[in-house]
């Protein structure tokens, strides 16, 4: 079959991107994979829609993610009917493009919605996507399960909720990513939080959460298909990320280690709260950032650190995602025959 992945920008793809993972094991596992970027599609009428795709044979033999950062920087584009394509897998992160290309992600969805309403796979689901496009995703799932959080770009609201807490607080965009713009405020510390809080919503909302007393240790990214842990020969697809002494980003690029990830069943317990929220949103690949017994964050675009699961682990989780998608794409499409 035919996978294509809607990313940002090609060049701004890497070797170590889940992305990568998932088309090297789509490769090798017979299929044929496109890349689309945001700005590749093209509209004719409400039944036709093409891209200018970046296409990988599997009978290219490409299975390295060096080798295939290297074809898709060469390959030439070649427009495909979308019609004629099996997958379209949303893989970008809308927040690359706020700045430079404030139009790129919306518009990106918009045509993920006509290719589904035309009868094509896509996921995660475009409709829903649409209202998880930020960290408000979060306030849909059970109470017990979120951190004490406001959304504001009022500093005055951020002193109260500061003063509530009687504690530290974290301010963050409400739509970022990779841990830009994080901030820890302590609460007799407080004398630039105004300019902090001006500063993160120069590009929106702030969001504010309470701190908690697991944040030292880091968090653990989970993975979620279908709205079920990914788990392979009874090992989970999750990873402890854990940040270096005196930095509160847990993220992997801002100098995080990734390591063994002990999932109890407190944690399973956690997850199961969220399930059936994310298999009603058609949530297919989802990554869940869990700090103690609260989800910080759930990544419905581009969940990263897949690579990194599978090296401490020892599992082959992205062939175990392509295998379900595969059996999901049989019966979605035999249904119709």
């Amino acid at each position: 079959m035919k996978i294509a992945f809607l990313i940002n920008q090609t060049h701004k793809e890497e070797e170590k991107f889940t992305t990568t993972i998932l088309a090297l094991k789509a490769l090798e596992r017979g299929h044929t994979v496109l890349y689309i970027g945001l700005a590749d599609f093209v509209y004719e009428d409400e039944h036709s829609i093409h891209a200018h795709c970046r296409i990988v044979h599997p009978e290219e033999k490409i299975d390295q993610g060096k080798k295939l950062m290297e074809h898709l920087k060469n390959v030439k584009k070649t427009l495909v009917d979308l019609a004629t394509v099996e997958v379209l897998w949303l893989r970008f992160d809308p927040t690359l493009d706020m700045i430079n290309r404030p139009w790129a992600a919306a518009t990106g969805i918009q045509f993920a919605q006509l290719v589904k309403k035309n009868g094509g796979f896509v996921i995660n689901d475009p409709d829903n996507l649409v209202q998880a496009n930020n960290k408000l995703y979060l306030e849909n799932f059970p109470k017990a399960v979120r951190p004490k959080t406001m959304v504001t770009r009022n500093h005055e609201d951020v002193l109260r909720f500061l003063d509530e807490q009687q504690n530290k607080i974290i301010l963050k965009p409400l739509k970022g990513s990779g841990g830009k713009n994080v901030f820890m405020i302590k609460y007799d510390e407080r004398q630039n939080l105004k300019q902090t809080v001006e500063a993160i919503s120069r590009d929106g909302y702030v969001i504010a959460q309470e701190y908690l007393p697991d944040a030292p240790k880091g968090d653990i990214r989970f993975f979620m298909l279908d709205g079920e842990p990914l788990v392979v020969n009874g090992k989970y697809a999750a990873v402890q990320r854990v940040q270096p002494e005196n930095e509160i980003r847990s993220n992997i690029h801002q100098g995080a280690t990734a390591q063994h990830a002990e999932i109890t069943e407190d944690i399973l317990h956690l997850v199961g709260q969220v399930s059936q929220k994310l298999k009603d949103d058609n949530m297919y690949l989802v990554g869940l950032d869990i700090v103690g017994d609260k989800i910080m964050e759930v990544n419905v675009f581009s969940p990263g650190a897949l690579a990194h699961a599978i090296h401490l682990e020892d599992e082959d989780f992205a062939g175990a995602i392509i295998a379900d998608l595969e059996e999901r794409i049989a019966v979605f499409y035999g249904n119709r025959t």
